[in-house]
Order: structure tokens, then C-alpha cells, then sequence
């Protein structure tokens, strides 16, 4: 009997600190870091880099995330879509889950010094505390333009990515990073109208708490038209090529028919159907990116055995 409950004990245990870790996002990150990684390699990239650089790349945002949870739990004690996180609940203590974040930032900073490189190492740490600190504990809490600017640190795995394995930022790195910056606000505000009384009983200054559920609609609009002209950047650079390009309007036309349809909606009646989008947007957009990536390496091969 002792054994059994010391087994449960165990087994909640883990997925209380798995939860902190925020997978779903962490997964999304990882998966955009490991697109950076592939394009920045005209052939295929050295499995140690390929694994210690995810691997690095995931603790330190796992750690964010962590972090996240310790500074907002009494937000999150508040939301309903939060409220059954480990702190909230009482299932973990403050101390444990500090304890676990720094721990996860430790490793990830250790694996990408020791394994990949400083570069890596050094703008994992500058986005791990864009996102934990400057966004969690002061932007969050302070203006409407919280995502806009926190933004930054979101958008910054397939820089972390590209750098792994060329040790430096370049122009197509910052194009997939100007990607998801632009992407952040709509893909979170959409999110926002549906849970703003959540925010707004929060105190949290989201954009439909201070500014109203229409005008962040518009503001939505306005950002997905950016981001389909955003999109077209690396195909206009000569990154990547046509199948791309096809792939690239069809989801941004996409998802400006979401963005228009929600604006033209009552209420936040379409918004939770424009976050979902959202997500599946940017996974499918990294999916054209690396698929015409690797098509463009094998007809410049067969070219050049020709």
C-alpha cells in the first residue's frame, strides 16, 4: 500500500513539473528552432548539433515558461483557464518550482555553451528573460502593448536555431524571426477577446480590457494583412521558391478570411476558431518553408550531376 501511493505520488509529481514547462508551446518553439537549424544548412545538418541544439533550445524555453507560472500564479489563480495550473492549485510549492526553472535554465545554458556555441547560449538567455521578465513581470502587467513588445523573445527560436549551426545572425534568419514577431499579436489577441474578463478580473492590461473587443478585432485585421506581406519576404530574398510562395499566400489568405470574418462577427463568436488557425498557420508556413527548402537542394543537385 505504501509502495502504491509513493508511486502515485511520484507520477503526479512528474506531471505537475511537466506542466510548468508549458508543452504545447514548447513543442511549437522547438519545431520553429529546428526549421532554423535545416535552413540554415544547404545539406543536412550534424545529429549532435541537431539534438543538443533542440534539446538546449527546448529546456530554456521549458524554463520561461516555468518561470511564468511562479510570477503569475496569483493571476492565474483568478482565470479560469489557468486556475488549475500546479500553483494555483497548491499541487507544487513557490520554492519548487523556482527551484525546477532555474534548474531547466541551467541545463539549457550548459548544453548550448558546452555543445553548440556561445552565440546560442547567449541569445537563448537574452529571449528566456525577454519572455520571463521583461514581458511576465513588467510589460504584461503594465500596457496594452504587452504582446507587441514581448513579442521579441517569442519570435527568436529560429534565430537560436539558425545560429546553432552557423554561429551568426543573418538576413534570413531575421526574416523568419520578423515572421513570428508579426504573428504573435493577432495569434494572442485572438485569444485575449475570448478570455478578457478573465484579464480584465485579473487586472492584466490586455488589448480588448483597455481598448474594446472591436478595436482589437481591427487591430487583428490589420496584422494579418502585415503578415501576409511579411510572408512574402523570403521568397522576395531569394530564400526560399515557388512552392513556398504557393504555400505561403494560400495560408495568409487564410487567415485573413479568419481575421475578417471575426471582425464582421458579434461578439468573440469566431475567435477561438481564429486562434486555432493561427496555430495551424505557422506550423504549415515552417512546413512550405523546409519543404521548398529541401525541394530547391534536390533540383539544384540533379542540375548539378547533370
Amino acid at each position: 500500500m505504501t509502495e502504491l501511493l509513493i508511486q502515485k505520488a511520484a507520477g503526479i509529481s512528474w506531471r505537475e513539473y511537466y506542466a510548468l514547462c508549458k508543452p504545447k508551446v514548447v513543442y511549437l518553439i522547438v519545431f520553429t528552432a529546428i526549421v532554423g537549424m535545416l535552413l540554415a544548412s544547404p545539406g543536412l545538418v550534424p545529429l549532435d548539433t541537431l539534438f543538443f541544439g533542440a534539446l538546449g533550445i527546448g529546456l530554456g524555453a521549458a524554463s520561461g515558461a516555468a518561470v511564468n507560472h511562479w510570477v503569475d500564479q496569483r493571476i492565474d489563480a483568478l482565470m479560469e483557464r489557468t486556475r488549475r495550473r500546479p500553483l494555483p492549485q497548491g499541487q507544487l510549492s513557490s520554492a519548487a518550482a523556482l527551484t525546477f526553472a532555474i534548474g531547466l535554465g541551467v541545463s539549457s545554458m550548459l548544453i548550448l555553451g558546452f555543445y553548440i556555441n556561445a552565440p546560442t547560449a547567449i541569445l537563448t538567455l537574452v529571449s528566456l528573460v525577454g519572455y520571463a521578465v521583461v514581458y511576465t513581470m513588467f510589460l504584461k502587467r503594465s500596457t496594452p502593448h504587452n504582446i507587441v513588445l514581448g513579442g521579441a523573445a517569442g519570435a527568436a527560436p529560429p534565430i537560436l536555431g539558425w545560429t546553432a549551426v552557423t554561429g551568426e545572425i543573418n538576413t534570413e534568419a531575421l526574416l523568419l524571426f520578423l515572421v513570428i514577431f508579426i504573428w504573435t499579436p493577432p495569434h494572442f489577441w485572438a485569444l485575449a477577446i475570448r478570455r478578457r474578463k478573465e484579464y480584465a478580473a485579473a487586472g492584466v492590461p490586455m488589448l480588448p480590457v483597455t481598448h474594446g473587443v472591436q478595436f482589437t478585432k481591427l487591430n487583428i485585421l490589420l496584422y494579418t494583412l502585415m503578415l501576409l506581406a511579411v510572408s512574402l519576404l523570403p521568397f522576395l530574398h531569394h530564400m526560399s521558391g515557388l512552392l513556398y510562395l504557393s504555400g505561403a499566400l494560400a495560408l495568409g489568405i487564410g487567415f485573413v478570411w479568419h481575421a475578417w470574418r471575426l471582425y464582421n462577427t458579434e461578439g468573440d463568436a469566431h475567435s477561438m476558431k481564429t486562434f486555432g488557425y493561427s496555430i495551424f498557420y505557422l506550423s504549415a508556413l515552417f512546413v512550405f518553408l523546409l519543404a521548398d527548402h529541401y525541394l530547391r537542394e534536390l533540383i539544384h543537385g540533379m542540375l548539378g550531376v547533370a
